[in-house]
């Protein structure tokens, strides 16, 4: 592909840092489209190659997206289709091809020349399908069917369920919002590499699993290496679809035995992994990780065996043109750096499966991250089955990434309004966290953040009191607050008790609103939403920031808070950013306040 083709795609860059192949051919730009509400797509076949569709679209955006060329737009459409036709690269032919989908929402049919080739249901996980057998010479058909109804079922995060917007939640996103692509494998395919890093025993052991049973011994070969210097290479055989390596990491004679990965020095190994069946490559993926280690011990969180107090913003990583969907990489890292500069460490991203190269930035840049599970809004059977499906596609996607120290499958009781008491409920939120601990025993999990918690290794609570003298009471007693309430909501339901080794958080607090900055055009005149009364100038600003923020470092059991939040999103006028990422005050001045307000830093790390 020439320059000048893969610059005019949008989103060119491949989306996995942390899952590379050498072959990548991006399936971004312009999509022929259609809207389907009378369902009779299928009925008339528009899936055989060759029927054309109406409209066009640009992908990964959706259609309620001005980047879509089709919207903005807050109209429900439940069932559209998208068609574009491809050639397998030259470098891909005589290989098995893997047709790779980042995120659609929510329901996808996948067809190849006609052929349904796969299927797939989650708003947020990625899917890959191996459509080999459908291709042909020449040009291939591509064409998908994807049905995203208001199904309340669904883990939607901040998508409204019905038209317009609500409160603080937006418009939604239906079909392709992620990056398309293609690459290409042997007769067998590394399906995950997944690196636990132990920094006790200077060491990490890498899961590799392949897609399929070997119908021969295979050979894996992994190459470590950081500042582009080997540092081990590792051979061994492989039998089995599942290979786990130890790999010791130790340089002799090096001053640091090992490069740890940390919020202010955050070192990266590079590790490829190939399989091999005798001379010939299988398979070879490239991943990287970070040596680095959390925990909680007696109600304080540990990083790298040193206590550390998180500094976090709420961030819902929307974009006035293209909503979920970052409307390019550089915009990602813009994201990232703000974070730092307004004097961050750390960032929890609100109902929201991150694009990759979010985590990927972070990483680079030292950032601490939380992953949140979008919530679902009606309870039923089906409902927790399918957040436990989105949560295991989450730690899956992402296991590699050491910027995410936390987990947050459940937010504010939504979707189990009734967990206080409802036992089932109540087991649906301690399935979650227990499924969170199955599958990564490396982080924490925050069970249920917000209030009416079951099993979790933070006692996180929000509380957007208006003044720094109503926190200090609402938290004057941890041992009240936890048996009781900080301000409205039960801590913990009615069945769960605090074990006393849980770190206390306040996850949510402040949620500071202009009058007058920061609105848009179309939200002039509507309804915005925030919290308490609007201040109306900088200053107020930071008497109010100020008030609150060293109200909840004052508190002598409080190891870190969140605030609300990084950027506004629609009506939704509490950003520190406009929704252009314009900061609506002095950023140094804020950031003196908020990692040192009285000559004094508060961060351990």
């Amino acid at each position: 592909m020439s320059e000048s083709a893969v610059h005019s795609i949008p989103r060119p860059e491949h989306p996995r840092p942390d899952f590379m192949r050498d072959t990548f051919a991006n399936l971004n730009g312009e999509w022929q489209f259609a809207f389907d509400d009378a369902d009779e797509g299928l009925r008339a076949q528009w899936y055989l190659a060759g029927k054309q569709l109406p409209l066009t679209i640009q992908v990964p955006f959706a259609y309620q997206t001005k980047l879509s060329g089709i919207g903005p737009t807050d109209e429900i459409h439940p069932i559209v289709w998208y068609r574009r036709s491809f050639r397998v690269p030259q470098e891909m032919e005589g290989k098995r091809v893997l047709l790779h989908f980042g995120a659609v929402d929510y329901a996808a049919r996948v067809y190849v020349n006609g052929q349904l080739t796969g299927e797939h249901k989650g708003g947020y996980t990625p899917f890959a399908i191996d459509i080999t057998n459908a291709l042909t010479q020449g040009d291939n058909d591509l064409c998908l069917r994807v049905e995203d109804y208001p199904d309340c079922t669904q883990p939607r995060g901040k998508q409204y369920w019905a038209q317009g917007l609500m409160g603080c939640w937006y418009t939604p996103v239906t079909g392709i919002w992620q990056t398309v692509y293609l690459d290409a494998v042997g007769e067998n395919d590394i399906r995950t590499v997944h690196v636990t890093p132990d920094i006790d025993r200077h060491m990490f052991t890498a899961e590799i699993i392949l897609s399929r049973m070997p119908c021969a011994e295979l050979r894996a070969e992994l190459t470590v290496s950081i500042h582009d210097k080997v540092v081990r290479r590792v051979s061994t055989s492989m039998n089995d679809r599942v290979l786990r390596v130890p790999v010791d990491l130790i340089v002799n004679g090096a001053l640091e035995s090992v490069h740890l990965w940390a919020p202010n020095h955050p070192e990266l190994y590079d590790l490829d992994v190939a399989v091999y069946q005798g001379d010939a490559l299988v398979d070879k993926v490239h991943t990287y990780f970070g040596m680095r280690k959390v925990e909680v011990r007696s109600g304080k969180v540990y990083f790298n065996n040193c206590p550390i107090y998180q500094r976090l913003i709420l961030d819902q990583g929307y974009w006035s043109d293209s909503l979920l969907t970052p409307p390019s990489d550089d915009a990602i890292r813009q994201d990232v750096e703000y974070t730092l500069k307004f004097g961050y460490n750390g960032a929890r991203k609100h109902q929201k499966l991150e694009d990759p190269r979010y985590y990927y930035w972070a990483d680079k840049l030292g950032l601490l991250v939380w992953g949140e599970v979008p919530s679902a809004y009606d309870f039923t059977d089906e409902t927790s089955a399918n957040l436990a499906e989105t949560l295991t596609g989450f730690i899956g996607r992402d296991f590699n990434h050491p910027s995410i120290i936390a987990w947050v499958p459940m937010n504010e009781s939504w979707g189990v309004r009734q967990v206080f008491t409802d036992k089932r409920q109540q087991a649906t939120c301690d399935m979650l966290y227990t499924l969170t601990k199955a599958l990564d025993g490396t982080r924490l999990c925050s069970g249920n953040d917000g209030w009416e918690q079951g099993k979790t290794d933070i006692c996180a609570l929000h509380d957007y009191a208006a003044d720094g003298a109503d926190l200090l009471d609402h938290f004057s007693s941890r041992e009240a607050v936890e048996t009781h309430a900080c301000d409205w909501r039960p801590c913990y339901t009615d069945s769960a008790k605090p074990t006393g080794d849980e770190a206390f958080m306040v996850t949510e607090y402040g949620g500071i609103a202009f009058t007058n900055i920061g609105l848009q055009g179309e939200m002039c005149g509507m309804q915005t939403w925030g919290y308490h009364d609007k201040v109306t100038d900088e200053e107020a600003f930071f008497e109010r920031f100020a008030s609150v923020t060293n109200a909840i470092r004052a508190i002598p059991y409080c190891q870190g808070y969140c605030y609300t939040q990084l950027t506004d999103v629609m009506q939704e006028v509490n950003g520190l950013l406009t929704p252009d990422r314009q900061p609506k005050m002095d950023v140094e001045r804020f950031a003196s306040i908020n990692i040192n307000p009285d000559g004094k830093t508060n961060q351990v790390i």
